[in-house]
């Protein structure tokens, strides 16, 4: 047990235990004290703190068994696996019936990846351990490891019948439910739990997200609304119920919740972006760029910001500056798909056709294969004269797309410029001959050839 759960007599030894170090006098300590000591600098991650006290708590009691351990932790923790089991080995020697041996046991199986045999050596544990809810916890945690979530969902609950305040398993419990797509237990499971815990903010707060999950948003907002009143500063759920609160279109209830985090602790972009969010539904555009401004100040490498901006000014035909925000956002996460189609429409709207090329050439490059975005670098290569590049784009959306029409259209075209009649009238035809619509597209992007014996030939041929 952590020393920050004692009494004064513990602060006392621990004050005790620091002055005598910086003494060079050596003092006599009975051996909880310095398990407490120990454990207060595990606690604070003052590993060397913790290794000092052990030695010289071993020291003055050479036969501990807890201080034993609790070596046997620290090697655990530093990967002196081989080490920590032949101490272990020498301690279960002396107290086969010592359940922390055991769980030390399970600790080194699982750093070797024997998960399976971590569980069996604490359930072992669990038979003859008076502190149960920390064994479920851990084997909880093994089948984690194992992707049982239903196994280390039941471990994690079977820790909360036992100890309700132990959160992490509260948190973990949920988790799984999340792996598992089990939203309706989940709430069934917080709903009991909070029968007997009416005042416990977290599972109010999660609750609330179970119910944004199944669209339940009146029912989430009221969980929120719960975890706030058990814990007034509980910025989370301050948070979570202004999303629901935008979902809901009640922007100015939302820029209320946000602005208390704000009050709460140091600003976070997330509710400064929101805040401008909804500033800007409400039309209100000043208050909206000031705080898409504040978002990126506070944050500079959170691309949503950058993006808040770039369609501020897009929304408002600033076509310049939101050339400039969109840059930055691709800086950010250059291999975004959607910044890249924002590129490239910004830059069509600015009339610069090659950087709109490039635009929408990258967003094929990383991943996006919807047909527009083909036609679209397709049409702005053939404004750009770049026929024969522009023949390789539509063979290569052929791959995709093998019976488009619209892609068909453009060959056609396309050969036309290349005179090559015999492909041209193939494609041209083939099209036609599925929907005599699709001349409409010929007639704008090839104008040229609408009088071409050849053209009118298919094209009377297909009405």
């Amino acid at each position: 047990m952590y020393l920050s759960h004692h009494d004064n007599n513990d602060n006392v030894a621990l004050d005790k235990y620091e002055a005598m170090l910086k003494s060079n006098r050596v003092i006599f300590f009975d051996s909880n004290e310095f398990e407490n000591i120990i454990h207060f600098y595990l606690d604070n991650g003052k590993l060397t703190n913790a290794k000092k006290a052990i030695a010289l708590g071993l020291t003055q009691h050479p036969s501990s068994t807890n201080l034993k351990l609790l070596n046997v932790e620290i090697m655990v923790f530093e990967d002196e696996l081989d080490n920590a089991e032949r101490l272990l080995n020498q301690l279960q020697a002396l107290e086969p019936e010592n359940d922390e041996i055991f769980i030390q046991r399970a600790s080194i199986v699982s750093k070797r990846n024997n998960h399976e045999k971590a569980i069996e050596l604490l359930q072992t544990a669990l038979k003859i351990t008076q502190d149960k809810a920390d064994v479920h916890s851990l084997l909880g945690m093994e089948y984690l490891f194992m992707d049982e979530f239903e196994n280390a969902k039941n471990q994690f609950i079977a820790c909360l019948k036992i100890d309700p305040d132990d959160y992490s398993s509260l948190y973990n419990s949920i988790n799984c439910f999340n792996f598992l797509e089990q939203p309706e237990e989940a709430i069934n499971f917080l709903t009991t739990y909070l029968d007997t815990n009416p005042y416990c903010e977290i599972a109010w707060h999660q609750l609330g997200k179970q119910y944004c999950d199944i669209k339940e948003l009146k029912k989430a907002l009221a969980a929120f609304d719960f975890a706030i009143i058990s814990d007034d500063t509980f910025v989370g759920a301050y948070i979570e119920k202004g999303k629901v609160l935008e979902k809901l279109g009640r922007y100015n209830d939302a820029i209320e919740n946000y602005s208390i985090t704000l009050e709460l602790e140091d600003p976070t972009s997330f509710a400064l972006l929101h805040i401008g969010k909804s500033f800007e539904k409400l039309g209100d555009q000043t208050n909206a760029l000031h705080y898409y401004k504040k978002t990126v100040n506070e944050d500079p490498l959170l691309d949503k910001g950058w993006i808040a901006i770039t369609d501020f000014y897009n929304a408002k035909k600033d076509y310049q500056k939101a050339l400039y925000y969109i840059n930055k956002a691709i800086e950010i996460d250059f291999e975004n798909i959607d910044y890249w189609k924002r590129y490239a429409k910004i830059n069509l709207r600015l009339g610069y056709l090659e950087e709109a090329e490039r635009g929408y050439r990258k967003s094929l490059e990383f991943g996006d294969y919807e047909i527009n975005t083909w036609i679209q670098r397709t049409d702005l290569l053939l404004q750009l004269g770049e026929i024969d590049a522009t023949i390789v784009c539509v063979n290569q959306a052929l791959e995709l797309f093998p019976d488009n029409n619209e892609l068909f259209i453009r060959l056609a075209g396309l050969y036309y410029k290349k005179q090559d009649l015999n492909k041209a009238n193939f494609y041209l035809e083939t099209a036609l001959k599925s929907d005599a619509e699709y001349f409409v597209i010929f007639e704008e992007l090839f104008p040229e050839y609408l009088n071409s014996a050849d053209v009118q030939h298919i094209y009377t041929g297909c009405i």
